[in-house]
């Protein structure tokens, strides 16, 4: 009866935030422009799944919790969504090659998954994952 539809991010600047996640094999299948320029919305799919990005003319800053994993996961609220991979090697070296960061150290998370987080055009996290739990 129910199945996952998609996340919503607000962004600053729409154009690079899709570029972005363009490179992690979403596709944009639709966008939206209000007709005072007051909001854009684009919509990313990737397989089944579809990323919802607002770009506001004039958007409000993210609070200062966000910049850091240990002061934003606490926050109530969505803190971050995760992306499979099939090898976390390979995410690893095809991020640090395209300067989306510099630094990744890959994790075995206490649910047992090996992860890395990285943040997006506007901090926002992304964490990577190698699940092969079989759930």
């Amino acid at each position: 009866m129910f199945s996952f539809h998609h996340v919503s991010l607000s962004v600053t600047n729409l154009d690079k935030s899709m570029e972005f996640y363009s490179g992690f094999g979403f596709k944009k299948v639709l966008q939206w422009k209000s007709d005072d320029n007051s909001l854009s919305i684009a919509h990313m799919k990737l397989k089944e799944s579809i990323l919802e990005l607002f770009c506001f003319a004039d958007p409000r800053p993210a609070p200062e919790s966000m910049e850091k994993l240990e002061t934003d996961l606490p926050v109530i609220g969505i803190r971050h969504f995760g992306i499979q991979v099939d090898s976390l090697k390979k995410a690893k070296d095809f991020i640090i090659k395209k300067g989306y960061a510099e630094k990744i150290e890959i994790i075995r998370g206490k649910t047992g998954i090996d992860y890395f987080f990285i943040k997006d055009p506007d901090g926002i996290f992304v964490e990577l994952v190698q699940d092969e739990r079989g759930l």
